[in-house]
């Protein structure tokens, strides 16, 4: 006999749909909780849970009752001092002091709140939500590992998870109806055989009895029932499993250069504030795209590719020559990452302080030669300070190219996470 057993994840434990659905529900007060959380917490600790309030009137579900409705008629009771028109004096108390006993709340109507924690990938979903690339286009297949599942028919051996409960069921009555047909045939040929004999006069002469002749068709009907009864309802023949084969789809195949200026006019304070935006910005990479390359490109008077290590943590320094690196990126890009199968991105933290005829070099890189090869270039500017060449010469690089460039100043380490928000905000299709 054959035993279907349903191996289905949260067969009946419904929590972690619940939990989905739940979030779903507090989404906005959520969202409001991590938000204060960003401000609060350093970018280098954003990668974890956090605990979410919920006041206790937002979960009040609603319910159905029965209104008053209906001509009804009721008797209150009067009073001896007022009658109507009357205005009613105010109770004394001093400072609005009621008779009741204690002192009152100063923040207003106290009320219970529900407490919760979200996970650390829950949070890092709700801090990353609303957050894309921006014009991701799919490219040619290149290195990729995402597929796409199509049917390919049906299969005798599968995992239960992919069983076709029809089509199997549909293959034992077809495979009964095999089995049983000619024995069923049988079996009313015999029947009216009997019939026959039942109703015919009975022969005076024993010899001509038709008793022995009742008693064969009998048994003879009885074992061919007995036969068709045997045949199983659904045998491990009958079982179709639905067959999927993976097809390969074309891949948002990217690359993000990360260009970080740490020449001496940057100060400890501007370094650590580009550290926390790239920070960030490769926590956002990493969660929401799982095949994306990113390059990390160090300047001063000259630039450097160096690793996600010496990107964050070396202390080398020097001059200001900001084009060092759009040269060094415009040099792999042409080496490494053909335009016509990445997604190329690049984002830039400077202070702005730049040699005043290195400025229009820069701005003529990026309109002639990296511009028209990227996705999206997104410019940070890090002082509190009025803006140097290099900030006017990228607003002239925006004009031009105003889908494809942006560029922010952050004066602020709070400014950090609003700024990256504004640059990567999902844009209205």
């Amino acid at each position: 006999m054959t035993h279907i057993v349903d191996r289905r994840l949260n067969g009946k434990n419904k929590s972690a749909v619940n939990r989905e659905r739940f979030l779903r529900r507090y989404r906005h007060h959520i969202k409001k909780a991590v938000s204060d959380a960003v401000h609060r917490r350093s970018i280098t600790d954003i990668e974890r849970g956090e605990n979410v309030s919920i006041p206790s009137r937002d979960t009040d579900e609603p319910v159905f009752h029965h209104g008053q409705g209906g001509h009804r008629e009721m008797v209150h009771p009067g009073n001896r001092d007022f009658v109507a028109g009357d205005r009613l004096p105010k109770p004394e108390g001093e400072d609005g002091q009621g008779q009741g006993q204690g002192q009152a709340s100063p923040d207003g109507d106290g009320m219970d709140e529900f407490a919760f924690q979200i996970t650390q990938e829950e949070f890092l979903n709700f801090l990353f939500d609303d957050l894309e690339l921006p014009n991701l286009v799919r490219k040619k297949l290149k290195d990729t590992e995402t597929f796409n599942y199509v049917r390919s028919g049906f299969s005798t051996q599968g995992v239960p998870a992919k069983l076709d409960v029809i089509r199997s069921l549909r293959g034992a009555h077809a495979r009964r109806l095999g089995l049983s047909g000619a024995r069923k045939k049988k079996i009313r040929e015999l029947e009216a055989q009997l019939a026959e004999l039942r109703s015919a006069p009975a022969d005076l002469d024993a010899a001509f009895s038709h008793e022995d002749q009742i008693k064969a068709l009998e048994d003879e009907i009885a074992r061919l029932k007995a036969n068709v009864k045997r045949i199983p309802f659904i045998d491990e023949i009958d079982l179709r499993y639905r067959q999927h084969l993976k097809q390969p789809k074309p891949a948002t195949s990217a690359v993000m250069f990360c260009l970080m200026d740490v020449s001496g006019s940057m100060t400890q304070m501007h370094k650590d504030t580009a550290k926390r935006f790239f920070i960030l910005l490769y926590l956002f990479l990493r969660k929401n795209y799982k095949k994306i390359d990113v390059v990390f490109i160090r300047h001063h008077t000259s630039a450097k590719e160096v690793d996600e290590e010496e990107f964050f943590y070396s202390r080398e320094t020097g001059g200001t020559i900001v084009s060092s690196a759009l040269k060094l990126m415009h040099k792999i890009i042409e080496s490494r990452y053909s335009p016509a199968e990445w997604n190329i991105y690049a984002a830039q933290a400077s202070d702005g302080d730049n040699w005043n005829d290195d400025s229009p070099v820069c701005g003529k890189l990026l309109t002639d030669r990296i511009l028209p090869l990227v996705q999206y270039f997104a410019y940070v500017e890090i002082t509190p300070q009025d803006h140097q060449m290099l900030w006017y010469e990228y607003e002239r690089v925006q004009e031009r190219f105003p889908e494809s460039f942006a560029q922010q100043q952050i004066s602020d380490p709070s400014e950090i996470y609003p700024v990256f928000r504004w640059l990567f905000e999902r844009k209205a299709a």
